[in-house]
């Protein structure tokens, strides 16, 4: 009986990193698709200036379509990632030994921190991708709209032309301060990774410290070179992020 019990949990585990493992693959080609999008509405003006060689592979409809396929089978992924933490779940509750139940728990744990994870980065990809798409069919029908009068006048008039670079230049800036944002973001994040990391070899120390005051000097050393450590980083990507926007706006 504990034999075909412990054969169970360990088919749900290979089933859960199974789809963890889909999982990861399927959002990088995801968040790749998402970065690389380019509509066919921001292209439509400059076709009759280049030839058929330098249009990309992958048109606004193909990355569209793409986008919603890729959409549905990562949320389908999703979904049988829950089913199978949900039945993990069942397991440790249905376990009768304690101290197998609270391993149990540790590692089921983990599972749902990373279907956590893979959700909020999916949901967060997602709505990225939208907000660009939206932004730039807006654009794209701007300047469709604009050079549509440009050939029905049949007058290059420079104010129009100025006003072109104008609206590149506030695009491209747009698109660096994006960048500029999605780097702190992820900084943000690793920080955060790294101050729970902290945290948890703090307390064992703290421990270590409560056990043998001689090490209690020691860590009190560490923690301060720790907080001087943490405001030279902040002063450094406080500094980065300011010139990156003055060079934006620039």
């Amino acid at each position: 009986m504990a034999a075909g019990s412990s054969n169970y949990w360990e088919d749900l585990r290979k089933q859960a990193r199974q789809l963890e493992n889909e999982l990861d693959l399927k959002l990088v080609s995801f968040s790749k698709l998402c970065t690389s999008y380019s509509p066919t509405s921001s292209r439509d003006g400059r076709r009759d200036r280049y030839s058929s060689d330098t249009t990309p592979l992958l048109n606004g409809s193909s990355q569209d379509r793409m986008f919603e396929t890729m959409a549905i089978e990562i949320e389908q992924l999703l979904a049988r990632l829950t089913g199978v933490n949900d039945k993990m779940a069942e397991y440790t509750n249905s376990a009768g030994v304690p101290s197998l139940n609270a391993a149990l728990m540790h590692t089921l744990q983990r599972h749902r921190d990373i279907l956590q994870d893979y959700t909020h980065e999916f949901h967060k990809t997602k709505a990225n991708f939208m907000a660009i798409r939206e932004r730039e069919n807006l654009m794209g029908s701007v300047r469709k709209d604009i050079e549509s009068y440009k050939s029905g006048s049949g007058v290059n008039n420079r104010r129009t032309e100025l006003f072109l670079k104008e609206h590149d230049h506030l695009r491209n800036s747009d698109r660096l301060i994006e960048e500029t944002i999605s780097i702190a973001m992820a900084t943000k994040e690793n920080m955060t990774s790294q101050r729970g990391m902290l945290k948890s070899i703090q307390s064992k120390m703290n421990t270590l410290a409560n056990r043998f005051p001689a090490v209690n000097s020691l860590i009190q050393r560490i923690n301060l070179r720790k907080r001087r450590d943490s405001l030279i980083l902040g002063g450094v990507i406080g500094i980065c992020t300011i010139l990156l926007l003055l060079y934006a706006f620039h």
